[in-house]
């Protein structure tokens, strides 16, 4: 049993390392798809903004199953635990009646203590499991905060603006103008951002 124990524990350490990478690979994804942005390369903006929500949606679902995988280990920890205060109140409980059966008080006095000992043990483990399995059970992202962070990072690389871009190719007089004009329309709302 602690063999399966250690195992989830690894796959859970394994699941959030995972996680970490796909994090990393979905930033390298945003910074070429801001380059492409800036390139007027629109098809391969897409190609990377794709490959950024992926490797963010695979960067969720890995959390996702080490909290679930964390939670099962946390269960296992606690039918150990309780196997084990178990155990140990099974051989109080022999020892107290072989204590009654002489009626020495102090030895029953004693045996009681440390049993009330390792009850309040089991009530501290039971509690920390608790709160635990409430923790995990509460890792859902929420979506406005990623409505906001796909918001600001498409504010960051000018996407509604450049959405705009196949449109304008075909004129190119006048781009450095609007390159300009588009500079000075982020700027401003920049400024306006600052300010709330």
């Amino acid at each position: 049993m602690e063999n399966h124990l250690f195992n989830l524990k690894f796959a859970s350490k394994d699941l959030e390392r995972n996680a970490k990478k796909c994090e990393k690979q979905e930033k390298e994804e945003k910074v070429k798809l801001k380059k492409a942005i800036q390139k007027a390369n629109l098809e391969g903006a897409r190609i990377h903004g794709e490959n950024s929500i992926r490797k963010k949606n695979e960067a969720l679902n890995y959390r996702r199953m080490s909290a679930r995988i964390d939670a099962v280990a946390s269960r296992v920890q606690t039918a150990l635990t309780t196997k084990q205060v178990t155990k140990s109140m099974g051989g109080v409980v022999k020892s107290m009646e072989s204590a009654m059966k002489s009626m020495n008080l102090e030895k029953v006095s004693q045996l009681m203590d440390k049993f009330e000992t390792q009850f309040e043990n089991l009530d501290v483990q039971s509690q920390v499991m608790e709160d635990t399995m409430s923790a995990s059970s509460t890792l859902n992202t929420p979506q406005g905060q990623v409505d906001c962070l796909m918001q600001e990072v498409a504010d960051e690389a000018g996407l509604e603006l450049n959405l705009e871009l196949p449109q304008s190719q075909t004129a190119s007089i006048g781009t450095a103008s609007t390159a300009s004009t588009q500079q000075d329309e982020l700027s401003q709302r920049l400024s306006r951002l600052r300010q709330l």
